[in-house]
This record gives C-alpha cells, sequence and structure tokens, in this order.
C-alpha cells in the first residue's frame, strides 16, 4: 500500500485530535491566489507561493491549496505551482481541484502534496473516495462539501457552487466518511467571504454524525469567530481565506487568542 507517510501524523479521530488547527486557504484561478463573496465576484490576493511561505513562517498548522477552476474549465491541478508551494513550506499541504483518479493523486503527492481534496469527482464517482482511502490511506484523503441553504434544507454543489445536487449535505458527510475519508472540509456558501461567522449549527450536527476531522471553513471575519467555530461547532480545524490574506487577523494573535479562551493550538 502507498501510504502517504508525511501526512501520517496530522491526521486522526476527532477523540484523538485535541490541539485545534488554523488553516490558511490559497485559492487558486489564472495562478494567482484570488477571494470572493459567496463564491462570486474574486478578486486578486497575492502571489500564492509568497502567502505560503509567510503563512508556514507564522504558525499555520497546514496549508490548502484549492484550484478552483481546474474543475469548471475540465483540466489538471497546476502541478507546477504546487510543487513551488510545497518546495518553500514545512507543513502538512492539502491539495484539491480537478482530482479525478488514482493517478492525479498520484502525481500531486509526487509533487509535494501531503493530502488531496476531491468534491465535484466524489459525487460524481463515490467509489473513488473508497479508492484513494484504500491506496493512500484515509490520512491522505480529504473530502471538501459546499453547501449552502435551499427551502431550509443544506444542499451540497460541485464546480466550486456552481451546481446544486440533490444531495443533503448531513446524509453524504456519513456517506463519505463510512467509505474511507479522512477529514471533511465543510464550506458554507451561504457564509463564505460574508466576515459574519461560521455555520456553527450545522458544523456541530455534522459532528454529532460522523467521527472523523471537521474542518470549517467559510465566514471569518474575526477572532471570535473563530473561537466560536471550536465552541459552539465543535469543529476540529478552522480554514480562512481573505482575513488572513489581507492581514486582518495574524495567524500568531489568532492563537494567543485561542489560548484565551482555553482552546488548545500548537504555539
Amino acid at each position: 500500500m502507498y501510504l502517504c507517510e508525511s501526512s501520517a501524523n496530522f491526521c486522526a479521530t476527532k477523540n484523538e485530535m485535541l490541539t485545534k488547527r488554523i488553516i490558511p486557504c490559497l485559492d487558486i484561478k489564472n495562478g494567482r491566489t484570488v477571494k470572493g463573496v459567496n463564491f462570486v465576484d474574486l478578486r486578486d490576493a497575492g502571489d500564492p507561493v509568497e502567502l505560503a511561505k509567510i503563512y508556514s513562517d507564522e504558525g499555520a498548522d497546514e496549508l490548502v491549496f484549492l484550484d478552483i477552476s481546474a474543475t469548471e474549465e475540465r483540466r489538471k491541478t497546476l502541478v507546477d505551482l504546487v510543487r513551488k508551494v510545497a518546495s518553500t513550506i514545512n507543513i502538512p499541504f492539502t491539495v484539491g481541484g480537478g482530482i479525478a483518479s488514482v493517478e492525479d493523486v498520484e502525481i500531486l503527492l509526487q509533487n509535494g502534496a501531503d493530502k488531496v481534496s476531491i468534491n465535484s469527482s466524489a459525487v460524481k464517482n463515490p467509489d473513488l473516495i473508497n479508492e484513494l482511502a484504500q491506496k493512500f490511506g484515509s490520512q491522505c484523503v480529504v473530502v471538501a462539501i459546499d453547501a449552502k441553504q435551499i427551502d431550509g434544507q443544506w444542499i451540497v454543489h460541485l464546480v466550486g457552487g456552481k451546481v446544486p445536487t440533490e444531495l443533503n449535505l448531513f446524509d453524504w458527510a456519513v456517506e463519505v466518511a463510512k467509505r474511507g475519508a479522512g477529514e471533511i472540509l465543510f464550506t458554507s456558501m451561504d457564509n463564505d467571504g460574508t466576515k459574519n461567522g461560521f455555520a456553527n449549527e450545522a458544523l456541530a450536527k455534522l459532528s454529532t454524525l460522523i467521527n472523523i476531522p471537521i474542518i470549517a471553513s467559510g465566514g471569518a471575519g474575526n477572532m471570535q469567530h473563530f473561537v466560536d467555530s471550536f465552541i459552539e461547532g465543535k469543529a476540529d480545524a478552522a480554514l480562512a481565506a481573505s482575513v488572513f490574506h489581507f492581514k486582518e487577523i495574524e495567524i500568531k494573535a489568532l492563537k494567543k487568542e485561542l489560548k484565551n479562551n482555553n482552546i488548545e493550538v500548537r504555539i
């Protein structure tokens, strides 16, 4: 079995993972880091290689790299850029976007990724989750779920949030966990970019349903939002983009605030 050894120590069951993680996210389009609101109105946020080094040096626990237009443009992830980012950091590195096969994952792991994130391809071919978990180990497999509320139901969306499905967030999360995913990255499309806080009620419900780590995404605007995601949302990690890219929150200061709220983090 091809195991993703470099990330083997960074994924565990919820009960084993006591230390909460802070994860900056690089949304990549045309080789640049971008950020929008509710998945639209993207604006430039800087060079991904430079940002990655800054976050690694500032004490981020992990880094996520999402090639957000790869699926829509029906192409593979930007491997050269992945390699450049990986060479500048010394923290676990998750890569997503356009991944649809075991071969895609092998290429990314060979070029510096520690984990991969799959989204649209997992919905279209759920057996891919099983295949990746069996070949590389669950600790390498993150399933990203983008969802928004429609008529009071959390509905899963694909292709960068552009295509609604008939899947319910909670049902899909349970299936993903059963199929061998090591983590779930849940992004609330309703909260994304609004800086009004994470979708803590949905996060807390997910936490009661599955026993793998949940990464909260979408809505971070201030330090209290991170505190709330861990206390109210029961999240295992919190991911954010614009508040880090535009230096509204510094990672070291954020971790100090989390410590002050009795939340265990790596300093």
